[in-house]
């Protein structure tokens, strides 16, 4: 499976992004989800919409919303953003646990 993630971009804090992630493949999509990596900080997961729903990291419980948009498609709306946000974000899929990774999208927040 192949994902490829798009939408990232600059802004000051306090304005919006939204992500966007197309899988290759609409099988067996019964999780997506949206990671992100600080400079010299470890992978960490975002927002993810499984069978039984959809669960975010606190920092941003409030402020992110996440979206499957299509068969093989969702999104990360980001609202209200802070510099803290600012981050690779990636867009994953687990397959049978296999994890299936986009190429990365940055996020600047600065004003």
């Amino acid at each position: 499976v192949q994902l490829q993630a798009s939408g990232g971009g600059l802004v000051q804090p306090g304005e919006s992004l939204r992500l966007s992630c197309v899988a290759s493949t609409p099988f067996m999509l019964n999780t997506m989800a949206w990671y992100r990596q600080a400079p010299g900080k470890q992978r960490a997961l975002v927002a993810i919409r499984h069978i039984l729903g959809t669960d975010y990291a606190e920092s941003v419980k409030g402020r992110f919303t996440i979206s499957r948009d299509g068969a093989k498609n969702w999104s990360l709306q980001m609202n209200s953003l802070k510099p803290e946000d600012t981050a690779v974000y990636y867009c994953n899929t687990n397959i049978r646990g296999e994890h299936f990774w986009g190429q990365g999208t940055q996020v600047t927040v600065s004003s």
